[in-house]
C-alpha cells in the first residue's frame, strides 16, 4: 500500500478539472505573441551578456558557436516535448506536472523540487549578472557604489585606496529581485506587457550590436577555430566545446520556464507550442550571431570579463555604444530574473495545491489573482541567495538541474503515448520515441561535462527533498487522501 501511494498518478482529466476550480482559476490574459516573449525574455540575457565571454576564454575559443548549436539541437529534442505536453496539459508547474501525471507522486516531488533549485539558483546567478552590469553602468556615469556592497559574502575585492578586503553582501543582486517580486505580485497582464517592452529593447541592442559589430570583424581572431586541448578536460579541443555547451545550456532554460504560462494562455493548445518553438529558434539564432561577431571582434583570450558584449564594442572604439550595450544587458538581465520567479512561483503554487507543500503557499491574492504568498517566499529566498553566492557555483548548479528536469519531461512523452494514445494531442511530437529518447541523450552528453562537484551538490539537494516529502508531503498528499 505504502509503495502505491509512492506510483500514485493524476489522471490527466484530474488535472485540468482541478485548475480550473475557482479557488485555483487564473484570468487568461496570454497570447502567442506574450508567451514567445516571455521566453525570449528568459534566454536571451545571460548567455549573451555574461556567459560567452566567459566559455570562449576558458573552454572554447571561438568554437563557442559549436557549443551553443549543440545545446539548442538538445533543446529542440527537449522543446518539441514541452509544447506536446504544455497544449495537452494546460496548466501551471511545468515538469513537476507532466511527472505527476506519468510517473507518480514521489518522482514528482523530486522533479519539483530539482525546480524549485533549477529556478532559485538561476535567478540568483542572473541576478548576480545584472548587478555586474548594474555597477559598471554607474561607474560609466560618475557613480562608484562600496565594493564590499557589490560582491558575494566572503569574496575578495579591491577598495578605493588599493587594499583588498571580503565583500559583505551583493546588495544590487537582491535589490533587483525584490523590485521584480513587487512588480510579479502586481500582476501576470502588467507583468507580461512590461515584458514584451523590455523584451523589444533587448532584442533592438542584441541586433545592433550583429549589425555594427560584423563590419568590424578580423577573422584572424577565429584562428585557430578550435584550440589545441590544454591537458585537462573542458579546457579547449572538443572536450571543450562539450563543456561549453554544458555550461551555456544554462542560457537556454528560458522555454522551461514557458510552459508555466499556460493555465494562463487564451488558447494553449496553439500558443504554447508557438511560444515554445517559436522563442527557442530566434534565441538560437541570436545567440550564435552574437559568438561570431564576438570572437570576430576580441581574441578569445581576453574575453574572460564580466561585460563580454561591451568590451567588444570598445575594442572597435564606440565608447558611447558600450553604455548603450550596456542598459540593454540590464534590461536583457532584467527579463530573465523576471520570469525565472514567475515560473517558480507558479510552480510553488501547484504543489501546494496537490498538498505537498502548505496550503498558504498556493493562495491566491483576492484581488490581484496572483500567488502572492509563494511569490514572497521564492523572492526572498533568490535574493538571500543572491546576495552571498558567487556566480560561477549558481551556473553549474542551474545547469544540472535543469537537464535532470528535460530528461523527466521527454520520458513523460514516451509514457503518455504508451499508456493514454487515444487522448487528443493539439500538438504531437513527431516520431516518437525517436526524438524523445535523442533528447534524452543528448541531456546524458550534456550532463557528462559538468564538474562531479555540481552532481554532489544536486544529490545533497534531492535527499533533503527526500526528508521534506517522508516527514511532510507524503501524510498532506490531496491524492494520497483521496481529495
Amino acid at each position: 500500500m505504502a509503495i502505491r501511494s509512492l506510483l500514485a498518478r493524476k489522471s490527466i482529466a484530474d488535472i485540468v478539472a482541478d485548475a480550473d476550480t475557482p479557488g485555483h482559476r487564473v484570468p487568461k490574459v496570454l497570447g502567442a505573441v506574450s508567451i514567445t516573449a516571455m521566453g525570449i525574455g528568459a534566454i536571451i540575457g545571460a548567455g549573451i551578456f555574461v556567459l560567452t565571454g566567459t566559455v570562449a576564454a576558458l573552454n572554447t575559443g571561438p568554437a563557442i558557436v559549436l557549443s551553443f548549436v549543440l545545446a539548442a539541437i538538445a533543446c529542440a529534442f527537449v522543446g518539441l516535448c514541452y509544447a506536446e505536453l504544455s497544449s495537452l496539459l494546460p496548466v501551471a508547474g511545468s515538469t513537476y506536472t507532466y511527472t505527476y501525471a506519468t510517473q507518480g507522486e514521489l518522482a514528482a516531488w523530486v522533479i519539483g523540487w530539482d525546480l524549485i533549485m533549477e529556478y532559485a539558483m538561476g535567478g540568483a546567478a542572473v541576478a548576480v549578472g545584472w548587478s555586474g552590469y548594474f555597477v559598471s553602468v554607474l561607474a560609466a556615469l560618475g557613480v562608484a557604489l562600496p565594493p564590499r556592497l557589490t560582491a558575494a559574502t566572503g569574496q575578495a575585492v579591491t577598495l578605493a585606496d588599493g587594499t583588498t578586503a571580503a565583500a559583505i553582501a551583493n546588495l544590487p543582486a537582491a535589490a533587483v529581485v525584490v523590485l521584480i517580486t513587487v512588480l510579479l505580485i502586481g500582476g501576470t497582464k502588467e507583468s507580461a506587457r512590461l515584458n514584451n517592452i523590455m523584451v523589444a529593447v533587448k532584442l533592438t541592442v542584441v541586433l545592433a550590436f550583429i549589425g555594427l559589430g560584423a563590419f568590424y570583424v578580423q577573422t584572424a581572431n577565429w584562428q585557430p577555430f578550435i584550440p589545441q586541448n590544454t591537458g585537462s578536460f573542458g579546457s579547449f579541443g572538443v572536450s571543450g566545446v562539450l563543456r561549453g555547451a554544458s555550461i551555456v545550456f544554462f542560457a537556454y532554460i528560458g522555454f522551461d520556464a514557458v510552459s508555466n504560462c499556460a493555465q494562463e494562455a487564451r488558447r494553449p493548445q496553439r500558443d504554447m507550442p508557438i511560444g515554445i518553438l517559436g522563442s527557442l529558434g530566434v534565441s538560437t539564432v541570436l545567440y550564435v550571431a552574437v559568438a561570431g561577431v564576438l570572437t570576430g571582434l576580441v581574441p578569445y583570450p581576453q574575453l574572460n570579463v564580466p561585460d563580454p558584449v561591451a568590451l567588444g564594442v570598445r575594442v572597435i572604439g564606440h565608447e558611447w555604444f558600450s553604455l548603450f550595450i550596456e542598459l540593454g544587458a540590464l534590461i536583457g538581465l532584467t527579463t530573465v530574473i523576471l520570469v525565472l520567479l514567475y515560473g517558480q512561483s507558479r510552480i510553488f503554487a501547484t504543489m501546494a495545491n496537490d498538498g505537498l507543500l502548505p496550503p498558504v503557499v498556493g493562495r491566491l491574492h483576492p484581488r490581484l489573482r496572483t500567488p502572492w504568498i509563494s511569490q514572497i517566499a521564492i523572492g526572498i529566498v533568490v535574493a538571500v541567495v543572491a546576495a552571498v553566492a558567487p556566480i560561477d557555483v549558481l551556473g553549474e548548479l542551474v545547469g544540472v538541474g535543469t537537464l535532470f528536469a528535460f530528461i523527466l519531461v521527454c520520458t513523460a512523452v514516451i509514457y503518455l503515448r504508451a499508456i493514454d494514445p487515444q487522448v487528443h494531442r493539439p500538438f504531437r511530437v513527431p516520431y516518437v520515441p525517436w526524438v524523445p529518447l535523442l533528447g534524452i541523450l543528448s541531456c546524458l552528453g550534456l550532463m557528462s561535462g559538468l564538474a562531479p562537484a555540481t552532481w554532489l551538490r544536486l544529490l545533497g539537494w534531492l535527499l533533503v527533498g527526500l526528508v521534506v516529502y517522508f516527514t511532510y508531503s507524503r501524510h498532506h498528499s490531496r491524492l494520497g487522501a483521496g481529495k
